[in-house]
Order: structure tokens, then sequence, then C-alpha cells
């Protein structure tokens, strides 16, 4: 018996050690064939490195159509090394509250709408990572809601008032706090927009000692559709005159108090963005301010919505503000739709043609 137990022994340790190695060998392959995947880049037969780079990103922790991620702070702080790595040195929180929802426990909003007690302070963390990364932050002010139940901009001055103050006493000292974000979006003249524009922007400059705001509006091109609609595009879109009209009143009304725009550039087709850029940058240039494009990181051609966007259509944007001469172009977003980490598997591989492209 004590002669059958120690073969047994024997064999049970012989085969574990076989088993370690066979597992060894396994991984040292599987990790030699991802090296190697590593080393090879894809082949391009375009010019390499002709856009605009990206070196801004919206932070869409307040959002109503695009899926939470759930991330906690070690996933965020991962994902601003990501960012940093190609070249992104401006976050922007997208708002900082939409209706109930709030990003910062602000005493103001709390009492005066009964918004939910957020369970972290967002704003306190991504500034901390903005100044752990060398990052600048862009705060986005408060949305009510009551712009897009009215279509009266005018209705988000007054919660903003407190808000702006709010938020500059108690966070202004961090040293990544960079500038102010109008988070009201809108495409064409907008009841109370010029008003709302200049009032809150002038705000935020004077409490901040001059810190630079800007604005995101979309173009009411073809594919300006609601995304609650089915229809992918529509038949009355504006026209590069009408646009250039318009938002000619636009920037003469807020110069001064609005330092950049950054048009969304998804709204018009592949074959419209140098018209409508080279616009965009004529009046932005008549009227002072810095030429922004809000390069989207997500298809606005597909029915569903919304998914990472094909690397050459992103491409092809970027190239187009890089013949415009913008100065700047961030997107929506890049924590969704372009970070290694996303829950949705094509941002990864977007970040890695993106990086093919550019570096």
């Amino acid at each position: 018996m004590k002669d059958r137990r120690n073969f047994l022994k024997t064999l049970s340790i012989a085969g574990a050690a076989v088993a370690t190695t066979s597992i060894t060998s396994s991984f040292a392959a599987e990790n030699e064939s991802f090296a190697n995947e590593a080393e090879q880049k894809t082949k391009l037969i375009v010019p390499s490195a002709q856009g605009l780079k990206i070196t801004g990103t919206f932070l869409d922790e307040i959002s109503h159509d695009i899926p939470h991620q759930n991330w906690g702070e070690k996933e965020w702080d991962r994902d601003f090394s990501f960012m940093k790595a190609i070249g992104i040195d401006t976050v922007i929180m997208i708002r900082s509250g939409y209706r109930k929802f709030i990003t910062y426990p602000s005493a103001y909003l709390i009492k005066k709408h009964g918004c939910y007690k957020p369970s972290v302070d967002l704003l306190d963390m991504f500034l901390r990572l903005a100044d752990k990364h060398g990052m600048k932050f862009y705060f986005g002010l408060y949305d009510s809601g009551k712009y897009w139940d009215t279509g009266d901009l005018s209705w988000e001055i007054e919660d903003n008032k407190y808000v702006i103050d709010e938020v500059w006493k108690q966070y202004g000292k961090h040293k990544s706090f960079g500038g102010w974000y109008i988070s009201g979006e809108i495409s064409r003249q907008t009841k109370g927009a010029i008003n709302a524009f200049r009032t809150m922007g002038q705000q935020c400059k004077d409490v901040s000692g001059g810190l630079p705001t800007f604005i995101s509006p979309w173009i009411d091109g073809k594919k300006a559709v609601m995304a609650s609609q089915g229809n992918l595009t529509r038949a009355d879109a504006v026209s590069v005159d009408e646009h250039e009209r318009e938002w000619s009143e636009i920037f003469d009304g807020i110069k001064g108090a609005v330092d950049a725009c950054a048009f969304q550039d998804g709204h018009i087709d592949y074959d419209e963005l140098d018209a409508f850029f080279e616009v965009n940058k004529k009046m932005a240039d008549k009227y002072g301010m810095q030429c922004w494009t809000n390069a989207e990181s997500f298809d606005r051609d597909m029915p569903i919505k919304f998914l990472p966007i094909k690397f050459d259509k992103l491409r092809m944007k970027l190239e187009a503000a890089a013949r415009a001469k913008y100065d700047k172009a961030i997107t929506f977003e890049f924590s969704h739709f372009m970070s290694p980490q996303s829950a949705y598997l094509q941002a990864g591989h977007l970040y890695n043609r993106y990086k093919e492209y550019f570096f």
C-alpha cells in the first residue's frame, strides 16, 4: 500500500510539472503572438498625420442618450492616461448637471430643484485627475432642461448665476481649472441665445479673472435629426449662406464674452465639410474668436445610436479642419467612443487606428 501511495504521489507531482510546463509554454507562445501583432501596423494608402490632432475631449458623465459606464476613480485615472498618450491636454465636463442629476453636491441645486445628491463628487475627482495629469479643465454649466422644453435659452441664466459663483468659490483653487463651457446647445437663431451666451459667458470671465469660455453648437445640416427619431437625414437642411448669415449675427452679439466656438461636425455630410468649415473660420476670425471643431467620434450614419465612428470618417473631418486652419480639435467624446477601456470594443480599435495615422 505504501509503495502504491508513493507511486501515485510521484505520478501526481510529475503530472503537475508537465501541466505547469505546458501552461507556461502556452502563455509564452500567446505573449509572443501578441508581441508580433503589436509590431504589425495597418498599411495606409493615404498620407498620414494630415488632420488636426484631437487635443481635447468632453467628459460625458451627465447625459440622457449615452449609456453610463459606471466608472470609479481607478477607471477614470486610467482613461486620463490613455488620453494623455495621444496628446489630449484639455478635458471638458460637458455639463455639471442635467435636470435633477448633478456631478457635485451643489447646495443651491439640491435646495432649489430637489436635485439628487451624487454618491461621488465627480467635479472634485475630475479636477484632481486633471491636476495629476497636467491637463486643463473646463467646467460645463448646469442644464435645467427648460430650454429643451421651451426653446428659450434664457431660462438657463438664473440657475447658472448661482452655480458659477458656487463652483468658483469651492473649486477654483485647482491649478487645472482653466476655463468654462457654456453648455446650452443651439443650431441657429434661438430665442434668448445671444443674451444667454453673453450674460453667462461674461459672468464666468468676471468671477475667474478672465478665464476663457467656449460654446459648442451644431450646424443645422441634413443629419440634424433627433436621436429619438428613426430617420438619419432630413430635407430641410440649412445652406452655407444661411448658416453664415445667422451665425454672424450671433457672433456679433456674444463677442468678448465667448472666446471660442467649437461647432459639432457630425450634422453635415462629408463632402460639405470644406464649405462650412471655411465659413466658420472666416466668422471666428472676423469676430475675434478661436475656431475649434467638435470632432464627433460617434457615428450618426447608422440606425443604432450611438456607436464609435468608422476611422475614415473621423479622419476626413479632422483633415477638413486642418485645411480650414482651425485652432483646436476636441471630441465628443473620448471615453465612450475612443478609449481602449470603453464598453464598446470598437472604441479601442478606433484608438489604435488613430495612433497609427498620427504617430
